[in-house]
């Protein structure tokens, strides 16, 4: 059974920094791209960032390249997300996500992911 826990959100200034993590379990997670979304009140799910399999390439949205680090540890079978510079406007509920077989153009589109976790709140105060 696939399972994606997300933890490590919690309240901070603007400037300061989050890490979140992803643990899974239940299946093999050396394969599977993994991503991380957010959504804010009101608004679409947004993709922020994902992993690659093997290689760990990465991607970013626009809004967070240069403040945000994606990072896989397959021996821990987690993820992370460095949040850095964080600003108001990243005030959202983040989610992460996993499926295989991914082509570069649709990593960040959350239709293309089968598995979620249940999100963790960031909340950025001004």
């Amino acid at each position: 059974d696939v399972q994606l826990q997300a933890s490590g959100g919690g309240l901070v200034q603007a400037g300061g920094s989050l890490r979140l993590s992803c643990a899974a379990s239940g299946f093999r997670f050396r394969d599977y791209t993994i991503a991380w979304f957010r959504q804010a009140p009101g608004k679409e799910r947004e993709g922020v960032s994902s992993i690659r399999s093997s290689g760990g390439s990465t991607v970013y949205g626009d809004s967070v390249k240069g403040r945000f680090t994606i990072s896989r540890d397959n021996a821990k079978d987690t993820v992370y997300l460095q949040m850095n510079s964080l600003k108001p406007e990243d005030t959202a509920v983040y989610y992460c996500a996993a499926s295989k077989n991914l082509i570069l153009s649709s990593l960040l589109r959350y239709r293309s992911y089968a598995h979620w976790g249940q999100g963790t709140l960031v909340t950025v105060s001004s």
